[in-house]
């Protein structure tokens, strides 16, 4: 089946909040009125920073904050045309709560918007990208259903202040990670272990505020200000280990547990969970002695309310797992109850991720399979890309853009900032306090591609 794609060139700024030395860092008295709150990654990597690779707490970052508009003409240099970027909910909303808005975050992202606007770029918006107001996790986070109506409340303030010039929303990225957050206690904020449970019911919330902010833009927004909105979900692919049955069904799994317990109840046409997820889940916890599903359960006219939200689908994407039938996992886990055991050829190409091994045809298989599932919906490539240590001379990234990833007519790029693992293609310079950027020999590469809309002839076969 021929899919329907649409590619984005993506650079996403720090999720971590902005940038202030450690050595500047001071108690305020109560009655100080403070404009960012402190989010979910504030709390964890200052006090447990040993579940950080290495112990950084994004205090020091890239300083986009600041530096806006050096980056703005970067990306216009680049002949960059489409820009995503996070809106940070404890910026908007110190407290998570729209009874407090911070006038100067609305300010700043007024200004970067305005900034993309003149310079010919159009700003693509994700409004929750993985930092939580503490606030709000203090209450459970997002486990606790009511912040499905908070996060309603949320975006009904970004649509507001910023509807009028950004046209391309997403509410959420990659819930399927976030959702590990409750999982386990190994990093991912807040690092709460209720593996089994709490990721289930985080999905059951994010799922219902997503169906909540869409039919908020339909009711309130959408006819003045005709824009679109979707979500960012992320999959590998999975390649059977055998041609049997059982690991392709086991790979089938895997699709239905990582994607489809997201895309499922938006994109498909009955909606609701998936089949295999329900009957899965809804068997062990029986076994295991629960008198209710660990799965939380839709009523009718929820599945009704979720299904159809959606005006495109975002699809980070960027390696592939072999999968087999088997069992692995302590009970309860989402991952014992997926009966998928997982792993990589070590005959893909590497990069800095131990998760990460470049695998382009994957990319052509998933989207025909989400195609094939959910009707063709309208797809925008938000992420993808390839992570190094760092440096200017990035030739792998070089060789993963032109040659490794051939199935893209418009070849993407993330540029975040991480800190032990990188993935963007301006160099940082974390130690200056101006933070000068340097373009990677990627950078120089894309424009080239941005501005000829062809691979170079020299990276031709």
């Amino acid at each position: 089946m021929r899919f329907q794609t649409l590619c984005l060139v993506v650079f996403v700024t720090t999720v971590f909040g902005d940038d202030v030395d450690n050595d500047t860092l001071v108690t305020f008295p109560d009655d100080f009125k403070l404009g960012k709150g402190p989010n979910i990654w504030d709390t964890l990597t200052h006090e447990r920073p040993h579940l950080v690779v290495d112990r950084s707490t994004g205090d020091v970052a890239d300083d986009s904050y600041h530096l806006y508009l050096e980056d703005v003409r970067l990306l216009k240099d680049m002949g960059v045309k489409v820009y995503r970027f996070s809106i940070s909910w404890a910026r908007i909303l110190p407290e998570g709560h729209d009874n407090n808005v911070n006038e100067a975050g609305i300010e700043y992202y007024n200004k970067l918007i305005d900034a993309l606007l003149r310079n010919g770029i159009e700003p693509m918006v994700t409004m929750y990208h993985w930092d939580l107001p503490q606030k709000l996790q203090d209450l459970g986070g997002w486990p606790n259903r009511i912040l499905a109506k908070y996060a309603e409340n949320y975006a009904r303030v970004l649509f507001s202040n910023f509807g009028d010039r950004v046209k391309q929303w997403l509410t959420f990225n990659e819930p399927l990670t976030f959702m590990d957050a409750y999982a386990s206690d190994t990093g991912m904020a807040p690092s709460v272990d209720t593996p089994g449970i709490g990721d289930y019911l985080t999905a059951h919330t994010v799922i219902l505020a997503h169906a909540n902010i869409y039919r908020l833009y339909e009711r309130e927004f959408r006819e003045e200000q005709q824009g679109q909105v979707g979500i960012a979900l992320n999959i590998h692919w999975c390649e059977p280990e055998t041609g049997s049955p059982k690991d392709v069904e086991a790979c089938e799994r895997y699709q239905q547990f990582n994607l489809g317990i997201y895309a499922h109840p938006i994109f498909s046409e009955n909606g609701d969970y998936p089949s295999v997820l329900k009957a899965r889940v809804d068997a062990n916890s029986a076994s295991e002695g629960y008198t209710t599903s660990r799965l939380p359960k839709f009523t009718p006219e929820e599945v009704a309310f979720v299904n159809g939200t959606y005006d495109f689908l975002g699809l980070n994407f960027y390696t592939a797992v072999v999968g087999r039938d088997g069992v692995e996992g302590e009970p309860p886990s989402r991952y014992r109850d997926m009966g998928t055991i997982t792993s990589q050829d070590p005959e893909w190409p590497e990069s800095a991720s131990s998760w990460l091994r470049v695998v382009p045809w994957g990319f052509r298989k998933e989207l025909n399979w989400i195609a094939n599932e959910y009707g063709n919906p309208p797809i925008f490539i938000t992420e993808n890309g390839f992570s190094d240590y760092g440096g200017v001379n990035d030739t792998n990234r070089v060789l993963y853009y032109t040659s490794r990833n051939p199935f893209l007519s418009i070849l993407c790029s993330k540029d975040t900032c991480y800190f032990s693992e990188r993935f963007g293609i301006h160099a940082v310079n974390f130690i200056d306090p101006s933070r000068p950027r340097t373009p990677k020999e990627s950078a120089r590469v894309l424009t080239e591609i941005f501005k000829t809309r062809q691979i170079p002839e020299r990276f031709r076969d």
